[in-house]
């Protein structure tokens, strides 16, 4: 289990030291803001979306590793996603990092590193960030905060 723990590990750090998807997403026409006052993790998700589907997705803003990366993986799963698939991929997300635990038939894939989070409740806000703002931007929001 530890060399499995270690490989999640080093994903996250990948996408923490080079994130994907990371700067001003051209042709975006959803946006929003996170904010978790608790760590100061501060970040801005942007959309392109046509008719119900996410062409693209990116980020900015600043945060700790699990934040960051988080974003970069979440900006891979979501691009040629409709709305309700990415309801769907947050609500197993959020299970996994409060539980450790996936559905069996969830579409994770390397959202699955994020697992262990559940080990630490106070970094979920930080892994979930992202998410939130996302949901709010497909939403018509501007900001959310982790509050």
């Amino acid at each position: 289990m530890s060399e499995l723990r270690e490989l999640y590990q080093s994903v996250i750090l990948d996408h923490n030291k080079s994130p994907r998807n990371r700067g001003e997403l051209a042709g975006a026409n959803r946006r929003a803001e996170g904010h978790n006052p608790l760590c100061g993790d501060h970040v801005i998700v942007m959309a392109r979306v046509a008719g119900d589907q996410i062409e693209a997705a990116g980020f900015d803003g600043r945060g700790c590793a699990i934040s960051t990366a988080s974003a970069s993986l979440m900006t891979e799963a979501v691009r040629g996603l409709s709305a309700a698939s990415v309801k769907q991929l947050y609500e197993d997300f959020h299970q996994l990092v409060t539980t450790g635990e996936a559905r069996e038939d969830s579409e994770l894939g390397k959202l699955e590193v994020f697992a262990g989070v559940h080990e630490f409740p106070l970094r979920v806000k930080c892994a979930t960030l992202c998410w939130h703002a996302l949901r709010a931007a497909l939403e018509g929001g501007e900001a959310v905060s982790t509050e």
